[in-house]
């Protein structure tokens, strides 16, 4: 037991700076540099801000660590309790990040060109911040897909709360829509954010728990390994 709830923090602890990572450069850095429809301004703003933009590249770059060793080690911890789930975990999260991956290439790309101006540069620097934020857009499917073989996981376990588990599944389902939403009703966008608010309260209360509890020193898993097998 010591083991799985020091493996508990350690998830807890990438996941956390996972999603310290994404606050940062996604809904902090990226909206203070693209100016949306207006190319000359976001050029403007990279040259200006090069540093931040060169930041801005460092932290996705650090989304994609944190987030490949993240769905490792929930791999790691749920194996257990449901080895098939515990690999969509791992799966749907390496995928989100080479998502990620790519956005942050392209990021890179636009301070390169603001820099050293290749043709029009105002307009490809605007297209490369384009093309980044639609790999977030469509890379939320994954995001929410991993949310929800980790509620399933946390329902076989016994480990953490139930309603945390079906938390963390309708979040996931939330999370599916609104990457559907975000492009099938671009009018809608308070109704279409709505959608996540599940998913966020979950990824929260999951960090919070491992970090503060791990894991519960007994569940399901536990039980049913401790029912003695007939001669």
């Amino acid at each position: 037991m010591p083991a799985r709830i020091r493996t508990a923090r350690i998830t807890g602890l990438l996941y956390f700076a996972l999603a310290v990572s994404g606050a940062l450069g996604f809904l902090l850095v990226r909206p203070l540099l693209y100016a949306e429809g207006d190319p000359a301004a976001t050029l403007a703003n990279v040259l200006a801000h090069e540093p931040l933009a060169r930041a801005g590249v460092a932290l996705e770059m650090l989304i994609v660590v944190t987030q490949a060793l993240a769905a490792a080690w929930f791999y790691r911890l749920f194996r257990a309790a449901d080895q098939f789930a515990a690999i969509g975990i791992a799966a749907f999260g390496l995928v989100n990040a080479i998502a990620v991956l790519v956005s942050a290439a392209l990021l890179a790309t636009a301070v390169e060109v603001a820099v050293s101006p290749v043709g029009d540069a105002a307009a490809t620097v605007q297209l490369l911040y384009l093309v980044s934020g639609n790999l977030w857009g469509v890379g939320a499917l994954f995001f929410g897909l991993w949310l929800i073989p980790m509620g399933w996981c946390v329902l076989r376990s016994g480990w953490m709360p139930r309603a945390l588990g079906w938390t963390l599944i309708v979040g996931g389902v939330g999370y599916l829509l609104n990457a559907f939403a975000n492009y099938l009703a671009p009018g809608a966008s308070a109704a279409v954010d709505a959608l996540t608010v599940p998913a966020s309260v979950g990824e929260f209360w999951m960090i919070g728990y491992l970090l503060v509890r791990g894991v519960r020193r007994h569940g399901p898993v536990e039980a049913a390994q401790q029912v003695p097998h007939p001669a």
